[in-house]
């Protein structure tokens, strides 16, 4: 059985015990979330299709840790102007480990 949920404005295909890495969410590690945007379930050889999301699904989670990317350089040159831009970008990241896909009646 698996669902494919949205968060952070992207797509997952998720299943039991699958470890994701996910945008930011402002939670603990060790707390649960809930993602309501359940846009496709497969179970038993049958599919699900929300028309966006299923109305009742959820998949819930745990957090295992926030954590950072790696380090993503910007620079920037103009020839002959003795002009350049070094900057650098760490995104921030949340791990969910995926306890369950619930169906909602």
């Amino acid at each position: 059985m698996f669902a494919v949920i949205k968060t952070g404005g992207k797509q997952y295909r998720v299943a039991a015990q699958d470890v994701i890495t996910i945008q930011k969410l402002e939670a603990q590690p060790g707390e649960t979330v809930t993602f309501g945007e359940v846009l496709m379930v497969t179970r038993d050889g049958s599919t699900d299709v929300g028309a966006p999301t299923i109305a009742g699904a959820s998949v819930s989670g745990e957090v295992v840790k926030q954590t950072r990317g790696d380090k993503v350089i910007a620079f920037k040159k103009r020839r002959r102007q003795n002009s350049r831009r070094k900057r650098g970008h760490r995104q921030d990241f949340t791990v969910v480990r995926i306890t369950d896909i619930a169906l909602g009646a």
